[in-house]
C-alpha cells in the first residue's frame, strides 16, 4: 500500500459489477477497511483507479469495481460494464438482493474543484475511508478517493468520490444494496 497515486484519464475508466467475489490481489489497493454487521460483510478498497467494494450476506455477493479496460478481471459473474460518460443509473436484481447504482462524472471550474476537493477530504476523514496522495503537494492538488458507507434497515448505502485534479473532474457513485431477511 502507499506510494504515488497516478490516476488514468477519466475516459479510460470502467464501472464493473459482479455477483461473485474477486480476489483482492487483482487490485492495487492504497487503503482498505472491512466491517461486519447484521450477518453482512463489507470490504472497501480504494485503488489507484477508483475502488473495489465487496459486500456479502449469506450466499449473496456484490462486487463493485472502478477500473480500466486494461485491467485483467474475470468474465465469470460479470453483470454490468459501463464507461463513465455523463450521468447514468442502473438496477440489478441479484439472488437475495436488489442493487442500484447512480454514477456520474462532474467536471468543475478550477476554483470549484479546489473547494469540492477540500470538502471530500474532510467528509471522508470524518465519515468513512479516505486516501489522499501527497497531502502536502505544493505544486497542485493530488488525487483522493473517499468512500462513505451507511448501514440502513435491511440495506447498505455507499457513496464514493474520486478526484482527478489534472481534469478538474470528480467521479461519483452512489450504490444501494437492499436485502431480504
Amino acid at each position: 500500500m502507499g506510494g504515488a497515486l497516478i490516476r488514468p484519464p477519466v475516459a479510460e475508466l470502467l464501472f464493473r459489477l459482479y455477483d461473485r467475489p474477486l480476489h483482492p490481489e487483482l487490485f492495487d489497493a492504497v487503503a482498505a477497511r472491512a466491517v461486519a454487521r447484521d450477518g453482512a460483510q463489507l470490504t472497501v478498497r480504494i485503488t489507484r483507479t477508483g475502488h473495489a467494494l465487496s459486500w456479502s450476506r449469506g450466499r449473496t455477493h456484490v462486487e463493485e469495481v472502478i477500473t480500466t479496460a486494461a485491467a485483467e478481471l474475470p468474465g465469470a459473474g460479470l453483470w454490468l460494464t459501463r464507461r463513465f460518460d455523463g450521468s447514468q443509473s442502473r438496477r440489478v436484481e441479484l439472488a437475495g438482493a436488489r442493487y442500484q447504482v447512480s454514477a456520474q462524472v462532474e467536471v468543475l471550474a478550477p476554483e470549484q474543484f479546489v473547494h469540492v476537493h477540500a470538502e471530500l477530504l474532510a467528509d471522508g476523514a470524518r465519515k468513512g475511508l479516505v486516501f489522499h496522495c501527497r497531502e502536502n503537494n505544493r505544486v497542485g492538488l493530488s488525487p483522493l478517493g473517499a468512500v462513505i458507507a451507511e448501514a440502513l434497515p435491511r440495506a447498505l448505502s455507499v457513496h464514493a468520490f474520486h478526484t482527478f485534479p489534472d481534469e478538474f473532474a470528480v467521479v461519483k457513485t452512489q450504490s444501494l444494496i437492499e436485502y431480504a431477511d
